[in-house]
């Protein structure tokens, strides 16, 4: 059983770049699209973050949508990675706290998961923890850029 579980240990650790990498261009593109969807459309989303009382709804929708547009390109290259998934994590906290209140009421409560778990916020929310946690993996511009120098023999 150590045998099987030192093999998987190694095959994830071997798996663990491309996983991110996965990770960071679904994900990324998916922020790139409502960031951009956002910044095309500004008067829809206003209206609609007016309707969830989010004050200046104007400047709100133009400094989330950028976030997501910018982050999600960050996100795809791989470049300040865990930089970006900062400001990400904010907006998608705030998107739960202001567009699903309930559904963070009644995880903090231990009640219906799926609410949380389904809105749309989730997996967002989810690949900003991952980057911050993990960073973006050995296949980024973060690693081309920020590798640490061989030392010298």
């Amino acid at each position: 059983m150590k045998n099987i579980q030192e093999t998987l240990a190694k095959t994830g650790g071997l798996l663990r770049s491309p996983v991110l990498l996965l990770v960071r261009l679904a994900w990324g593109f998916q922020l790139y699209e409502s960031g951009w969807g956002h910044l095309t459309h500004i008067e829809k989303t206003a209206h609609y973050f007016q309707s969830l009382h989010i004050p200046y709804p104007e400047v709100n929708v133009i400094v989330s949508g950028s976030t997501e547009f910018v982050g999600g390109i960050l996100l795809m290259l791989g470049l300040f990675s865990r930089l970006i998934s900062v400001p990400l994590l904010f907006n998608f906290c705030v998107a739960y706290l202001t567009a699903s209140p309930d559904s963070v009421r009644e995880i903090l409560h231990f009640q219906k998961p799926d609410d949380f778990i389904n809105d749309s916020a989730f997996p967002f929310l989810v690949t900003s923890l991952l980057i911050l946690a993990l960073g973006p993996g050995k296949i980024s511009l973060d690693a081309l850029i920020f590798r640490k120098p061989a030392a010298p023999a």
